[in-house]
């Protein structure tokens, strides 16, 4: 319960302060800034590694929890309840921003700026990138150490920079699905839901593919019985 109740309160800062920040810039006049927003997102999740990351490894993101499962780094009873609480802190996040930010219409919402094909490969492979780099620079199912925070809040600030205008950039299925949900933008939520788990999946065989076998064992064969 103590590492659900971390993954809560990580995913919960991550929503609020990444599409608090789109939220902020647009009522704002752009007063943030795109590459403001990139670098909070960065700079959130690096905050966050280092707050929870000792006690549920600060997945934050259901396809990272996925993934580490899939390497065989993460028990399969805990990947439920990962999911539900990351949903539910996205959830209160964006529950928080509807009542501070009512007249807003998407409280953050990631849509693609192009064709659907595009930002779904595009997340796709950001989400590969995150995912490649996590497991490179975690131990086991765990997020900690000076250089795995900024290793992970630095790739997730690049690549909301680079690609954030066209597909959003979400890379996480929990925060794309609070603010469509709260805000009615259901129209490209399974983009969003869809990409960022078979991203995170290709990582771990590619990781396979780079590192001794033992570093991504699969979950038949988990080295690491505990998240």
């Amino acid at each position: 319960m103590k590492k659900c109740f971390a993954e809560l309160i990580g995913t919960f800062a991550l929503v609020f302060a990444g599409t608090g920040a789109i939220v902020i810039n647009d009522v704002s006049g752009n007063g943030i800034s795109h590459v403001g927003i990139a670098m909070t997102f960065g700079l959130v999740v690096l905050a966050m590694i280092y707050a929870v990351g000792d006690i549920s490894g600060a997945h934050l993101n259901p396809a990272v929890t996925l993934g580490f499962w899939i390497a065989g780094r993460f028990p399969k009873q805990s990947v439920i309840p990962y999911m539900l609480s990351q949903c539910v802190g996205a959830f209160m996040a964006g529950g928080v921003l509807r009542f501070l930010f009512p007249a807003h219409a998407t409280l953050g919402s990631t849509l693609p700026a192009g064709l659907v094909s595009q930002s779904f490969v595009l997340e796709v492979i950001l989400t590969f990138l995150l995912m490649f780099v996590i497991l490179n620079v975690s131990t086991g199912a765990k997020e900690k150490g000076i250089t795995t925070g900024i290793a992970v809040g630095s790739v997730i600030g690049l690549e909301a920079m680079f690609a954030g205008k066209i597909c959003g950039a979400s890379m996480n299925p929990a925060r794309s699905l609070a603010p469509a949900v709260i805000s009615g933008h259901l129209e490209h939520l399974w983009l969003y839901l869809l990409a960022p788990p078979l991203g995170a999946g290709l990582a771990t065989f590619a990781c396979r593919a780079c590192k001794d076998p033992a570093c991504c064992p699969f979950p038949n064969k988990a080295t690491n019985s505990r998240p």
